[in-house]
C-alpha cells in the first residue's frame, strides 16, 4: 500500500503535468485557430484545443493545491475539475477526430492536438483515482487520530475520578454546596 507522502507527491507531479499540458493545448488551439482564419472561415471545433486546455491547465491548479492543502472540500473540488477536464479532453479528442478528416486539414496540428488531449484525459483518470487514495488515507489517519484522542481522554477520566456531586482530587473531597 502506497503512503500518503508517495500519492502526494504523485498527485503533484500529475498537477504539473497537467497544467503543462493545459498550457500547450491553449498555445496549440490559438496557432491552429490562426492558421485557420488566414485559410477559411473557422467552424466549429476549431477553438476545441483552447477549451480543453482550459480545463486541463484549472483541473492541475486545483491539484496543486489539493496536494498543499488536504482538505475534503479541496479534493472534492479537484476530484470534480478533473471529471472536467476528462469530460473537455474526449470533446476535443472527437471535434479534432473529426477536424482531421477535411482535405484542407492541418494534419501535424491535429495529431499534436489529439495527442495531447488523450495525455490530459490519462492525466485526469490518474488524477481522480489518486485523489480517492488519498482521501481515504486522510480519513484513514483522522480516524487514527480521534481513536488515540478517546484513548487518551480515557486515561484521563480514570486517572480523575468523578462521583456524583463532588470531585476526589488529591485525597481531598470537595462537596458543593446543596450537594
Amino acid at each position: 500500500m502506497c503512503s500518503s507522502r508517495k500519492i502526494l507527491w504523485s498527485l503533484l507531479l500529475l498537477s504539473v503535468l497537467e497544467v503543462g499540458l493545459g498550457v500547450s493545448s491553449i498555445v496549440l488551439g490559438a496557432v491552429g485557430l490562426i492558421r485557420v482564419r488566414e485559410e477559411h472561415k473557422p467552424q466549429q471545433g476549431d477553438a476545441s484545443p483552447i477549451w480543453s486546455g482550459l480545463c486541463f491547465l484549472i483541473c492541475g491548479m486545483c491539484g496543486v493545491l489539493c496536494a498543499r492543502k488536504r482538505t475534503g472540500l479541496i479534493m472534492i473540488l479537484f476530484s470534480a475539475c478533473c471529471i472536467c477536464g476528462l469530460i473537455g479532453g474526449i470533446l476535443n479528442f472527437q471535434f479534432v477526430r473529426a477536424l482531421s478528416r477535411r482535405p484542407d486539414s492541418l494534419r501535424s496540428l491535429h495529431l499534436a492536438a489529439m495527442t495531447i488531449a488523450c495525455l490530459g484525459i490519462s492525466s485526469c483518470t490518474l488524477s481522480t483515482w489518486l485523489t480517492c487514495r488519498l482521501a481515504s488515507s486522510e480519513q484513514q489517519r483522522m480516524f487514527l487520530e480521534r481513536e488515540h484522542s478517546l484513548h487518551h481522554s480515557h486515561e484521563m477520566a480514570e486517572k480523575e475520578p468523578y462521583t456524583h456531586g463532588s470531585f476526589v482530587r488529591n485525597k481531598h473531597t470537595l462537596t458543593y454546596p446543596g450537594g
